[in-house]
Parts: structure tokens; sequence; C-alpha cells
């Protein structure tokens, strides 16, 4: 059996994102028994000039998509979209559109346990903010999720206070940048196949096949 990497280039406030998530979940589901997938989760801010403590979420985005209209015709297509994938999109509960640049720290600590732990944090992040309302740049709910996940609550606390890994987060993030990645969710699978979007399951499943006989047959080539 093939196993393949795929770094998911994404934003905890960005609702594609989560689809993107969702619907590769049942792309892997599907291959699960031809190929064998490792996710490592990897940063992206859509809004990195918002202040530490946010702002009015419903007021940014009317202005960033040209009106409440456009605003609600998006919410619309996204709560069906998400409907068909077990995602439960309560935008009108998200009132603070924040920056995420701690919420990424956390991701990238969760990593340092191992991919499911990071997995879960990505999980409950996306839950959070898009099903709940909360607001995941709030220092208190990010202790609250990773202690839920099962991470050290004291380690996280003492890790959130300060600056750790703050250039870390930057850095990748500018790196994807400079790679061409302008939009999120961007797939890099096996650090040299991109996938742009939250493409549906069948597409995704469809090229993880593709790719893995590419390995198979390069390295066949190769003996």
């Amino acid at each position: 059996m093939e196993r393949l990497t795929i770094d998911v280039i994404s934003d905890v406030v960005c609702p594609w994102c989560y689809l993107g998530k969702a619907r590769l979940e049942l792309a892997i589901a599907d291959v699960q028994d031809e190929i064998g997938i490792d996710i490592n989760w990897r940063p992206y801010r859509l809004n990195p000039d918002h202040p530490p403590e946010g702002v009015d979420h419903h007021a940014h985005l009317a202005e960033k998509l040209g009106g409440e209209e456009k605003v609600q015709k998006a919410h619309e297509m996204l709560t069906e979209l998400g409907r068909e994938v077990g995602i439960a999109y309560d935008f009108a509960a998200i009132r603070v559109g924040p920056n995420t640049l701690d919420a990424h720290r956390l991701i990238h600590w969760a990593l340092v346990e191992d991919r499911q732990m990071q997995d879960r944090v990505v999980t409950a992040l996306f839950k959070a903010y898009f099903e709940e309302g909360r607001n995941v740049g709030d220092k208190a709910v990010l202790l609250d999720i990773a202690t839920k996940a099962g991470l050290d609550r004291k380690l996280i606390e003492n890790l959130l206070a300060g600056d750790a890994d703050k250039d870390t987060v930057i850095a990748e993030i500018d790196a994807a940048q400079q790679m061409g990645v302008s939009g999120v969710p961007f797939f890099i699978i096996d650090g040299q196949y991109a996938v742009s979007g939250a493409q549906t399951p069948d597409v995704l499943a469809s090229g993880l096949r593709d790719i893995a006989k590419m390995k198979t047959e390069a390295r066949k080539s190769m003996i």
C-alpha cells in the first residue's frame, strides 16, 4: 500500500477550509483500503491585519463581499454544502472576526504531540467557530479547546502567554505565499502535487488514486 502525505494549508475562519476538511475525510475513507494518508495542517491567515481583539465579523464580511445580500447568498450556499457532509454552519452565531495567529500556534503545538492530536485540535477549532460562534482568537477559548483535546493545560497556558512560535507560524505562511498560495484550502500532496479549493470527495479520491499510481510506477521504473 502506498502512503501519501497531504499538507493542508488553511485558516480556521475559512468556511471553505472546514468544508474542504470534511470532503477530504470522505475521500480518505473511500481510498483507505488502497492508500495510507498522513495529514499535516499548515497555517494561513485570511485576515492578518485583524487586531488581537478581533473585529465585528458581520460588518467586515459585508464590506469584503460587497453587501449584506451577497453575504446571505454565500452563507446559504455554504450551509447547504455543509449539510451534505455533516457540518452544521451557524453563521448568525459568529460575532467576532478574530486574528488567528494564536489558533495557528495551538495547531503547531498539537503536531508536536502527533498528527491525531493536531487533527483533533483543528476539528475543534472549526467546530467552535462555525457551529458554536466562539471567538477562536480568545486565549481562554483556545485553552479550553486545547485541554479538551488532551493537551497539557498549564503548558499551553504558558505558551499562549508569550510569543512562542509566532515567528515560525508567520514564516510558514510567508513561505506558502511565496510558493504561490493565494487562497485556501490548498492541498499539497507528497510535496509535489497541488490541489486548490474545497474539491468534492470524488475528485479528491480520484486524485489520490492517480498520485499513488504514479508513485508506484515511478518506483518500479527505478528497479
